[in-house]
Formats: C-alpha cells, structure tokens, sequence
C-alpha cells in the first residue's frame, strides 16, 4: 500500500511540474515604453508576424517581418530560426495580438525569450512607434 501511495503522488508531482511547464504563453505586461527603450538599447528586436500583403500596406520601421505563415511551415523554419537572436529579447506584433501569442509560442518552443504583443500595429503607430516610410511603386 505505501508503494502505491508514493507512486500515486510521484505521478501527481510530475503530472503537476508537466503542467507548469506548459503554461500558455500570455501577452508580455512589458509596458510600451519599456519596449521601445529595450528596442532603442538593442535589448530587443521587434517581429512582424503579419503577411507580406499587410506589411507592404504599412509596417513599423523597427520592425522585421517575419510572417505566421513561414513560422508554420517545417521546410525551411531552422534556417529561419537561426536569423532570429537568441540572446535578445524578441517582441512579437500583429494586426490584434493573436497571431503574436501564436507565433510566440513557437518562437518560446525553440528557445527565444519571446514577448507578444498585444498593441497591433495601428495601436503601436498611434502609441509613437516610427512607421516605414511608404514606398510609392
């Protein structure tokens, strides 16, 4: 019986210690100032996670794009992984924040301390962050 019960509360630590781990990754409570002073410092670096067709319509000047849509696909995503700083902060935005948290998450899978954002660009842009200038084709 004391066999039993000390299996029973191993499985339940380490049930317990699995869930822990595997906490949902939640938008960064980093305030806006403090995003653009880690970005002015080069503490950080700020990734577009939104498609080309969006970028090309506006996208913010400290910003890189990175788009969901080559973050999902496996053919190509290590070589994608090793442009990104491991030892910088790496600052996720999109239009609204979802697509930051779930591109977030896979950054947080392959080792980048990453931040989602849940200002989307048009927030950003109205919270002082520098737009790109518009290129006139």
């Amino acid at each position: 019986m004391l066999r039993s019960l000390a299996s029973a509360a191993g499985l339940l630590f380490l049930s317990a210690a699995m869930t822990v781990g595997q906490e949902p990754l939640k938008h960064t409570k980093d305030s806006l100032d403090t995003v653009k002073e880690n970005l002015k410092a080069g503490k950080a670096v700020l990734i577009d996670v939104r498609e080309q067709k969006e970028w090309d319509a506006g996208h913010l000047k400290a910003a890189r794009l990175v788009p969901q849509s080559k973050l999902k696909m496996e053919t190509g995503l290590a070589d994608l992984l090793k442009t990104l700083p491991k030892d910088k902060v790496i600052y996720t935005h999109c239009r609204g924040g979802n697509r930051a948290l779930a591109c977030g998450a896979i950054l947080k899978k392959h080792g980048f301390d990453v931040r989602p954002l849940k200002a989307g660009y048009k927030d950003l842009a109205d919270a002082g962050f520098e737009k790109a200038d518009q290129k006139n084709d």
